[in-house]
């Protein structure tokens, strides 16, 4: 199969700089409204790699995320939300960036170019054969990715990736490849754009499916989401009082004694 970079392609907008704002923003938003339906056609392959993912961490396994730029951001967005969320520990969900946590602030020249520098940052997490390594680029063509999955793969370590590009050397470097074609961005090559939405939307799924069959959902509410400010508190008590008939203060103060949503309402139905 050929390989084009469809994120590189010219824009289908012409003359930005001689838009009016309004126009703009409208061309924006309807490009954006494409990503879903982009999304959509990937969710076979989404729910393959999700399946493999919750396999893995029900065993005592790890997600770990590698990218570069703005796709190494996403990751390490994702990753970090998911203790407070979800209550599982912090390194359950990992995003690793090329260049490091200064790479999260500012650009690091050429960090993405090392093809061996992935492998290294993952070894310093002592990766093993039963964690699972998604390598994220718009491209698909980065090297620090892609060296990254090639290292994990000769070393028996799952891997997946997210791109949005068919066809592409990550994709084939990746046993369960997710592509979302998003085609040319409003502002050509700026794959921050649709494509960086695409990605975020994907992340969300993953994570979000992985963790409700891992248990950390009842019904549809985050029980054991971590209880880090007064707006999480609250809700946390809300929650409780839509689950056994007490009222607010008391909510609260079994949520204080207890720390979880999920605790508090298992001890008031089960007392020890």
């Amino acid at each position: 199969m050929s390989f084009t970079k469809t994120t590189e392609q010219p824009s289908l907008h012409n003359d930005l700089e001689k838009m009016p704002v309004s126009v703009i923003l409208e061309s924006i938003n309807g490009e954006d409204k494409t990503i879903a339906f982009a999304v959509e056609k990937a969710l076979k392959q989404i729910e393959v790699l999700v399946l493999e993912i919750i396999l893995r961490l029900k065993t005592g396994g790890r997600l770990f995320y590698i990218g570069a730029g703005t796709s190494g951001r996403l990751g390490i967005v994702d990753a970090s939300e998911c203790p407070p969320t979800f209550g599982v520990p912090f390194d359950l969900v990992n995003g690793i960036i090329a260049g490091g946590d200064a790479a999260i602030r500012k650009a690091v020249e050429n960090a993405e170019d090392d093809v061996n520098q992935a492998w290294l940052d993952l070894q310093a997490h002592n990766i093993t054969q039963n964690d699972v390594v998604i390598g994220i680029a718009a491209s698909g063509t980065t090297p620090y990715v892609i060296g990254g999955l090639q290292k994990c793969n000769e070393n028996g370590i799952t891997t997946g990736c997210i791109t949005c590009n068919e066809g592409s050397p990550l994709a084939k470097s990746a046993v369960f490849p997710i592509e979302v074609v998003v085609g040319p961005e409003f502002v050509t090559g700026s794959s921050r754009m649709k494509a960086g939405t695409a990605q975020k939307m994907v992340l969300n799924m993953i994570t979000t499916a992985t963790m409700i069959q891992l248990g950390k959902v009842k019904g549809n509410k985050m029980v054991d989401m971590q209880l880090s400010n007064d707006k999480l508190v609250d809700r946390g008590a809300r929650m409780i009082m839509e689950e056994i008939p007490v009222e607010y203060d008391t909510a609260a103060a079994m949520l204080q004694e207890f720390g979880s949503v999920r605790k508090a309402v298992d001890n008031f139905k089960n007392p020890s």
